[in-house]
């Protein structure tokens, strides 16, 4: 299949100089990577991209999902005969949930500062209203 039966584009690229860098990390420094073979490898990674997409929503819409999650990814991996992406597949969505979860803890610090929304936005105002009287002190403006 080509890209053009999935969206109709021919805008449908990789960064080069990304897909570069990963090449120059995987091949000995002895070796060359003419720009061809690059180019080729980007159009390889967008069928390869494109057909996982293709089959994870056909997953996904087997089971009446509007999103495409992780697991349907996995299991169309698994369909197409992919399974030894599998494990490190599972590895970085593991990894991406504890960051995530990272995250979720930061905005609940703001919101168990025990704070009421009104509370929170007069001290934001003081805070403003003290940074405007030094930055006029400073600067002799009255």
């Amino acid at each position: 299949m080509s890209d053009r039966e999935f969206s109709g584009s021919d805008e449908l690229s990789l960064p080069k100089a990304t897909v570069q860098k990963i090449i120059s990390e995987i091949i000995p420094s002895d070796l060359t990577f003419s720009r061809e073979t690059r180019d080729a490898l980007i159009e390889c990674c967008i069928e390869f991209i494109m057909i996982l997409s293709t089959e994870s929503n056909d997953i996904a819409e087997k089971e009446n999902k509007k999103t495409i999650a992780s697991e349907h990814v996995v299991q169309a991996l698994e369909v197409l005969g992919f399974t030894e992406y599998i494990d490190p597949i599972k590895e970085v969505v593991h990894e991406h949930k504890e960051s995530q979860k990272g995250r979720e803890r930061k905005v609940g610090k703001l919101e168990s500062s025990g704070m009421t929304e009104e509370e929170l936005l007069k001290k934001q105002e003081e805070l403003f209203g003290l940074a405007r009287s030094k930055l006029h002190q400073g600067s002799g403006v009255a």
